[in-house]
């Protein structure tokens, strides 16, 4: 449901606006800025996620490369592939204390 409505945005936007004009805007305004950093940020925080779940590392390249172009639907994508194995990774040993 959310991907649904950040595509919607998406597209929404993009026949609003022009992105140039609008990125612009963006890195005029310091809140702006901050926005961008967190972003970018956040793609980096995924981007090493990613790299240390996938054993395969050109399937982490095919999700880690993409992430600034595509944004958080790419982020999203490898979620929902990999919701029930980060799951079970993340759940402790039966034989592990605590």
């Amino acid at each position: 449901m959310g991907g649904i409505a950040l595509l919607a945005s998406i597209l929404w936007a993009a026949q609003a606006a022009n992105i140039g004009a609008s990125f612009s805007a963006m890195i005029e305004d310091p809140w702006g800025v901050v926005a961008l950093i967190d972003l970018y940020l956040g793609f980096v925080f995924l981007a090493v996620i990613i790299w240390l779940f996938e054993r395969n590392r050109l399937i982490a390249l095919a999700f880690i490369l993409p992430l600034p172009f595509l944004g958080n639907i790419w982020a999203a994508v490898w979620i929902v592939w990999r919701v029930s194995a980060l799951s079970a990774r993340l759940q402790p040993a039966a034989n592990q204390p605590g």
